[in-house]
């Protein structure tokens, strides 16, 4: 449905890092480095050329008005994981790198294995995988 989907950050090198880590169990990579020395720029993530991508951006957005903010209206991005390990690795390395828990992993019912974390500017990001049958999560 969606070709890309970006948020902005407030720390562009801070959210580079935690991005960097918690994506790649996932299989998402940096392909795109457009930060600037001022702070501002944007990072593009995806599994590879083509499309879905995710941008994470930092500064001023043309088509913001002035009473916008970083942080001021936090989004939910969920991001789809392979294995319930690739989800494990997503929350681990998400809390090492400064983000905060917002739902350990574990099954959320029908098939449906997520764990949760709030970036470094209090967005809920997600990663979480889907199976077939609920004994594939040891119900």
């Amino acid at each position: 449905m969606f070709d890309h989907i970006g948020i902005v950050v407030s720390n562009l090198s801070k959210s580079r890092e935690l991005y960097t880590r918690v994506l790649e169990p996932l299989g998402f990579r940096l392909l795109e480095d457009h930060s600037q020395q001022e702070g501002e720029g944007w990072l593009v993530y995806g599994a590879g050329a083509a499309a879905p991508f995710f941008v994470v951006a930092a500064g001023r957005p043309s088509f913001w008005s002035n009473e916008h903010r970083t942080g001021r209206s936090p989004i939910h991005c969920a991001f789809a994981a392979k294995s319930q390990e690739s989800v494990n690795k997503f929350h681990e390395l998400g809390l090492v790198s400064g983000a905060t828990d917002n739902g350990a992993p574990g099954d959320r019912g029908r098939g449906y294995y997520a764990a949760y974390l709030l970036d470094l500017d209090g967005n809920n990001i997600e990663a979480g995988c889907r199976h077939t049958s609920h004994e594939s999560l040891g119900a």
